[in-house]
């Protein structure tokens, strides 16, 4: 079987929002081996990238001035994943925005990606397997593990890579399922007590209020923290009750 791994990074989120896709990486698997074929590309999304997804993958507006446009790679890049199986983690979020990227161009057929490829959702498989457990990339990593040491910010190639080893790891072989000290996601498992703490009464400190940029980089990181979890971040959660 011919696999493609694939991520995604994008302006923000989203999709709805009109947030576009700036960089697409994708891996090839043949009969579960790493075949060397690659499909790597940034974009140009003719738009503003939000500076809370910067700080979380590093790419800046003046990096993508002169890159290509979407519609100059769709045909490349239909091409490399035609007929493939699709690995993705949180498959969701990264085909909505290819399927609105299509949409865009006003290839609606090409914009129907379930048509053309089936899609494996890494993050489903990781929360059957490991039901109650954090099953970000890096905690898989952690739990697989699978060297993730040189993401310092995400990137959709090195991602794509480093998910590939990963999900090779999940369907080879039984692994333990939980690690000493990792945290549960909410829901299940039992957490550890807190310990006692004494307060002090001490003088009210100065209250200083968080800028609109602090702000949108705040939502923007737990934008990042549900891309990467496929459920929205405890904080997110907090904010609405």
């Amino acid at each position: 079987m011919r696999s493609v791994v694939l991520d995604t990074e994008t302006t923000g989120m989203p999709v709805g929002d009109g947030h576009r896709i700036i960089e697409i990486g994708c891996v090839e698997l043949m009969g579960r081996r790493l075949t060397g074929r690659h499909f790597h590309v940034y974009l140009q999304p003719d738009r503003e990238v939000d500076e809370g997804a910067i700080a979380v993958h590093g790419i800046t507006n003046e990096f993508l001035v002169d890159k290509p446009r979407f519609r100059e790679v769709a045909d490349e890049f239909f091409a490399f994943i035609q007929g493939a199986q699709l690995i993705i983690h949180n498959a969701a979020f990264d085909i909505g925005f290819l399927s609105n990227e299509f949409n865009l161009l006003s290839q609606h057929e090409r914009a129907d990606i379930g048509s053309y490829c089936s899609v494996l959702d890494t993050l489903l498989m990781a929360r059957e397997r490991h039901p109650g457990q954090r099953n970000s990339l890096d905690a898989l990593c952690k739990r697989y593990g699978v060297d993730n040491s040189n993401r310092e910010l995400h990137g959709a190639l090195l991602d794509a890579e480093i998910l590939a080893d990963v999900y090779l790891a999940m369907t080879g072989g039984q692994t333990h399922l939980s690690l000493a000290g990792e945290s549960s996601e909410a829901g299940g498992g039992r957490l550890a007590p807190s310990p006692i703490r004494r307060f002090v009464a001490r003088a009210p400190g100065r209250v200083i209020r968080a800028t609109d940029a602090e702000l949108a980089a705040h939502a923007a990181r737990l934008a990042a923290l549900e891309k990467a979890s496929g459920a929205p971040a405890l904080w997110a959660q907090l904010e609405q009750q």
